[in-house]
């Protein structure tokens, strides 16, 4: 009986998402950016480039990309980068390999330890939430990404520097995640079935596995993709810039990273040439 209730109500969610117009769209940007990212040797073999290579003949003595919106040509789809003239659409495609790497993993970890201690903090209280509150309170106020860079410059060069940016994002990123996840569950605490499972001696186990966490579900999904939207900028090897997507495009805080978005072709081109020039002028000795 259960296993033949359980079939037509998946089947009826599955129609629910397909006749979603928006879900279906966003699935098919996740799907093509997945397979961007595993058929990146092959999509930057059709162009004849990769991410390594340093092409200075496409760059003026200042070192700004030659040629419209950076460089864009046969050669070189995407144009140039500024300084070392690699070229952008291979940084992209190979670049979505460690993007998609580090924000899966680290969202992973983040979401993992901040659903574990938000949820027994708020559900089990005492001593054990007051000391969960004060960690919080000292991670939010942590220099993180002072710590990715002190870090990225004394690591061992064999290490993967992926692995480094997911352990400090992932280890220092849920913080955010377990204040909101324990502020769900105190009022889920207090719900009607929760108060009638305890009262009927069902266990802690079974009340959070049963009760809880599939209330905090939706919580905590809509929380995870927040997460995901972060970037990291690294150049040379380390890492000199994270956060926030709009945080790091909008007012990027390294010399690197300002240099990277004057570049960035734009189909304005009074406003192109603006940045063109300011490009020059923060590369002038």
């Amino acid at each position: 009986m259960t296993a033949v209730a359980v079939l037509p109500e998946r089947r009826a969610r599955w129609r629910r998402i397909t006749t979603d117009r928006w879900a279906v769209a966003g699935g098919v940007t996740v799907a093509a950016l997945l397979l961007i990212a595993l058929a990146a040797p092959l999509l930057a073999g059709l162009s004849g480039q990769d991410p390594y290579t340093y092409h200075l003949d496409a760059l003026d003595d200042s070192g700004v990309p030659v040629g419209f919106g950076g460089g864009i040509g046969s050669a070189h789809w995407f144009g140039v980068e500024p300084l070392t003239g690699r070229d952008l659409f291979a940084i992209t495609v190979y670049g979505a390999r460690t993007s998609i790497l580090v924000g899966l993993a680290a969202t992973m970890v983040s979401v993992f330890l901040g659903a574990l201690v938000g949820v027994t903090a708020g559900f089990f209280g005492g001593w054990y939430d007051r000391i969960v509150g004060r960690a919080i309170d000292v991670l939010f106020g942590f220099p993180t990404l002072i710590l990715m860079i002190a870090l990225g410059a004394i690591a061992p060069v064999r290490f993967p520097k992926q692995l480094l940016v997911v352990g400090v994002i992932g280890l220092f990123g849920w913080p955010g995640i377990a204040r909101v996840v324990r502020g769900q569950t105190l009022a889920l605490k207090q719900r009607t079935f929760v108060v009638a499972s305890v009262s009927l001696g069902a266990g802690s186990g079974h009340v959070l596995r049963r009760q809880v966490l599939p209330n905090l579900a939706a919580t905590i999904i809509v929380y995870a993709t927040m997460l995901a939207d972060r970037v990291a900028v690294m150049h040379r090897g380390r890492i000199v810039e994270t956060g926030p997507t709009s945080v790091v495009l909008r007012t990027p805080s390294d010399p690197y990273t300002r240099r990277l978005l004057a570049a960035a072709p734009v189909a304005d081109p009074v406003r192109q040439r603006s940045r063109r020039a300011a490009l020059a002028a923060s590369l002038a000795p």
